[in-house]
């Protein structure tokens, strides 16, 4: 029985170290489904980064019409939006979606 075993012993050797590095190209904190987990990940990342970085243009542009040079239609829709303000002898209606039955 030894005797196999010292004949197979390089056999038995390359074995588990094939089964070994196929177990761990697949599976493992870098293998290959991780990386395709990472990648995905990655690219909602990317996603949201575009997402936030429009936001902040936007909300750069709204400050900058804000600052020195003051926009005076830009200040009055901001007005009439959010207090519901208007002008002498002008109706404002409200449209509510109530969509209860």
């Amino acid at each position: 029985m030894l005797k196999k075993i010292k004949n197979n012993f390089f056999l038995l050797i390359s074995t588990f170290l094939i089964i070994y590095f196929f177990f761990n190209l697949l599976s493992g904190q870098r293998g290959l489904i991780s990386y395709f987990d990472k990648k995905q990940y990655l690219n909602k990342l990317k996603m949201e980064e575009i997402l936030i970085i429009n936001k902040i243009k936007d909300l750069d542009f709204k400050n900058s019409l804000l600052s020195d040079n003051l926009d005076l239609d830009y200040i009055e829709t901001l007005i009439r939006e959010r207090f519901l303000y208007g002008k002498k002898n002008e109706k404002i209606y409200i449209i509510r979606n109530d969509t209860k039955k």
